[in-house]
């Protein structure tokens, strides 16, 4: 990422402040306006420190009868203030010289903090502190407390924030009729109103983030989210790309020789896709589908369309082991048609792999599968027209962007992305809104539903009396070891001991271990034996969450399943129920259970629709952690909630296009009152 230059200041902030500010991502005096309140503090009315109830926020206002510096039990400033009804303790940890003049003895001051039971008696630690005199007046409203970092205190902020809103233009950039429709207030009267509340305002409306000032803003921010978006997606679209024509030769031979019938869903996808390549300008659009619904066989139909026009098409996988199960599948579909596939991969022996790209280089090969070693320097692909990406997000914007460069004659190359990680709507059409997206929201006929199963970890010996069974019986199973996020090396040995733990209690099983430091081909032939029914069990790390399909493989167990995301949970059930035998996912987990880690497997226990437990993971992650990678570059939300406002998100994208079709003046405005000039369309 290139490094932000050093902060400039602007009238009245020198360097120093621009710089904490710029912590803040405030870089001129317009990002104060928007720099909106964390939540409030009631200083309208005092309490009488008898009346303080512990536990509670109270201010309260007294005499200081007492102060010093007490060094034990450690060094700390420890105050006495009295009222007509009692002494209140005020204590500070760490403190300066000038909060210990503030608190001189005889000095009035008025104190807020939350008061709880001490050593001293009643007391508050580090409270606000601020001198008054005799019968001064109090606040008619609630106090602002804002997001700051070190060094920027709440009064220096609010300083420069009132400054702000006296100096900057605060115009009305939305039509009137859009906040009329919604009955919100104008862009003016929502920000001031949030500064400085009302003091009949309702402090649980302004909480909660419910009043119609925060809902006018959360509705622009949106808005500014979707403009972006939306013209990174025009912008594509006013780029040239090879036009593919739906020539239907290799198409309809692969589907004619096909052991299956696509889908309904498959089939639908793959028409939108076909029409997306013929035009001339870059395809993006998303491939969602389920765990199992059939993606591949999607893409492959995707990529002939360019070998049909003589163009050559790419896809790239994040792991060694789903981009091998990928270049075998397509391999096997597309033999008999006389078609290869290369196969780039950082384990191939150097000889192979330089025969390989001389092949891809000279255009003898149309078609290439790999991880990222795709995108490295020496891949030339001079007649590139589509890149397949899957499992997108994981791949950070640079990759991404590597690969697209690739494209041939200079054009940019059709770019389809695939996710097993359903998306769920509300994200779809906020995050995802540049990309056009097509759902495979149905599986291939013979798949049985996977049956869940909650195990605490005190039972682990009948687990293992089950894995026994059903071995016996001719059928698979995995294992997979805890996840270990802290330590790889640690997560390691967890493996090799649960492989040799269960080698013994297994007897007479064939047990294989594959985990991520493995070699290459050490990790493929453990994986082909498993494929190839040589293995009974195979104990694994997180590296056979995607892209490992054997039918006979009927049981799953996940240790410590508590440590997993909804969404890695998901995809590990999704390697069983690939057969037609019953197939079951065992979740073993550890007491005692967090409230997160209680919800997830609720979740997953009550739920196999991958678009359910995709909807429950947001809620319960947030947005921030579900795009992962992809956010490079995206104007990320920071007041609007995608589940709480949800209902804001259609008026959004729709006043979006009305603006970049009729005014895109004040659609720039908005951009730039917002980004600053700081708008990072999401290239990738």
């Amino acid at each position: 990422m290139p490094q932000s230059p050093p902060a400039a200041g602007w009238p009245g902030v020198g360097p120093q402040l621009a710089g904490r500010l710029a912590k803040l991502d405030i870089r001129r005096p317009e990002d104060l306006v928007l720099h909106l309140p964390l939540r409030y503090e009631d200083e309208t009315r005092l309490t009488a420190i008898a009346a303080a109830r512990p536990g509670f926020p109270a201010q309260v206002e007294g005499e200081v009868v007492a102060c010093e510096v007490v060094l034990r039990p450690r060094r700390q400033l420890v105050a006495r203030v009295q009222d007509d009804s009692g002494i209140l303790v005020a204590r500070w940890l760490n403190f300066y010289p000038s909060q210990q003049k503030q608190m001189a003895v005889g000095q009035r001051v008025r104190l807020f903090g939350e008061v709880r039971g001490g050593f001293f008696g009643d007391e508050m630690v580090h409270p606000r502190v601020r001198p008054v005199a005799a019968g001064e007046g109090l606040p008619q409203a609630l106090t602002p407390v804002y997001p700051t970092t070190a060094g920027l205190g709440q009064a220096t902020l609010r300083k420069l924030i009132d400054r702000a809103l006296a100096t900057v233009r605060l115009d009305e950039l939305l039509p009137a009729d859009a906040c009329a429709v919604l009955g919100l207030p104008g862009f003016a009267e929502a920000v001031r109103a949030l500064h400085h509340p009302a003091p009949d305002a309702d402090p649980a409306a302004l909480e909660c983030r419910e009043h119609p000032a925060w809902r006018r803003i959360k509705l622009e921010e949106l808005l500014v989210q979707q403009l972006s978006l939306r013209r990174a997606y025009n912008a594509r679209r006013a780029r040239g790309a090879v036009a593919l024509a739906a020539r239907g030769q290799l198409t309809a031979a692969l589907r004619a020789q096909l052991p299956f019938r696509l889908t309904g869903a498959q089939a639908r996808a793959a028409a939108e896709i076909a029409a997306d390549l013929a035009a001339s300008h870059p395809m993006q659009r998303l491939l969602q589908g389920d765990v199992g619904s059939g993606k591949t066989i999607v893409a492959a139909l995707a990529m002939l369309q360019a070998v049909e026009n003589g163009y050559q098409a790419a896809l790239m996988a994040p792991t060694e082991i789903l981009a091998e199960q990928h270049w075998r599948k397509l391999a096997g579909w597309l033999a008999p048609l006389g078609l290869e596939v290369a196969w780039l991969s950082g384990s191939r022996r150097k000889r192979e792999r330089e025969a390989e790209l001389e092949r891809l280089r000279s255009g003898e090969l149309q078609l290439a599968v790999g991880t990222h070693a795709l995108i490295e320097d020496p891949v030339t692909l001079p007649r590139l027209a589509l890149a397949v990406v899957d499992e997108q997000h994981r791949f950070g914007v640079r990759q991404r962007l590597a690969l697209r460069e690739k494209g041939a004659d200079g054009l940019r190359p059709h770019m389809l992305m695939m996710s097993a990680t359903p998306i769920p709507r509300t994200l779809a059409m906020t995050h995802y809104a540049d990309l056009d997206v097509s759902v495979l929201d149905e599986l291939p006929p013979g798949r049985t539903p996977i049956l869940t199963k909650l195990v605490s970890d005190g039972r682990r010996e009948e687990v293992i009396a089950r894995v026994h069974a059903a071995c016996r019986t001719g059928r698979q199973a995995y294992w997979v070891c805890p996840l270990i996020e802290e330590s790889e090396a640690l997560q390691l040995q967890t493996a090799v001991e649960t492989f040799e733990a269960l080698s013994a209690a297994l007897s007479g099983l064939r047990v294989g271990l594959v985990h991520g430091r493995l070699k290459a081909d050490e990790k493929s032939a453990t994986m082909a034996a498993f494929a190839a029914g040589e293995l009974d069990v195979l104990v694994a790390t997180t590296v056979i969450e995607v892209g490992v399909d054997v039918p006979n493989a009927s049981l799953m167990v996940i240790e410590h399943a508590e440590r997993f995301g909804l969404a890695q949970l998901h995809q590990l059930r999704g390697r069983v129920g690939r057969g037609s035998a019953e197939s079951v996912c065992i979740l073993i987990y550890a007491q005692p259970l967090s409230q997160t880690g209680r919800e997830r497997l609720k979740v997953i226990y009550e739920n196999t629709d991958g678009f359910v437990i995709a909807r429950e993971d947001l809620r319960i992650r947030g947005p921030g952690e579900f795009v992962g990678a992809r956010q490079s570059g995206l104007p990320l939300l920071r007041y609007a909630d995608l589940e709480a406002d949800a209902a804001l998100i259609e008026p959004a994208r729709a006043l979006a296009e009305r603006l970049l079709a009729e005014s895109p003046v004040l659609a720039e405005r908005l951009l730039a009152r917002w980004l600053g000039g700081r708008e990072a369309l999401l290239r990738a």
